[in-house]
């Protein structure tokens, strides 16, 4: 899994590349403390090249949202590719978490 960091305006975008496993969970869980250090105003994170997410990427992906809206900071995911989408929808975080379906329409969407 490959991160990359953008700052576009007053969100800091975080774009997140190959598989979201128990293996590779600690890069994301390493990147959002990065986050948090950096203290955007809004967050996006884009999922446009996430090829895969599992379980223990659903679970930080949850505990990320926690922190933001601790700190009420507001956090958007957009492009979700359709395998992701549907791991999205079958464990309920469509409902539950503010997703777009591209990078523009996040940031507008704040």
């Amino acid at each position: 899994m490959q991160l990359h960091f953008s700052n576009e305006g007053p969100a800091l975008v975080v774009a997140v590349t190959g598989r979201m496993d128990a293996l590779t969970v600690k890069d994301f869980e390493t990147a959002a403390a990065e986050v948090a250090a950096r203290a955007p105003e809004r967050l996006v994170v884009d999922f446009s090249g996430l090829e895969y997410i599992s379980s223990a990427g659903l679970r930080r992906i949850l505990t990320l949202a926690k922190e933001c809206q601790a700190a009420r900071r507001p956090l958007g995911f957009c492009a979700l590719s359709p395998a992701v989408g549907e791991v999205f929808r079958i464990s309920g975080l469509t409902s539950v978490l503010r997703i777009f379906p591209d990078r523009a329409s996040a940031l507008a969407g704040f």
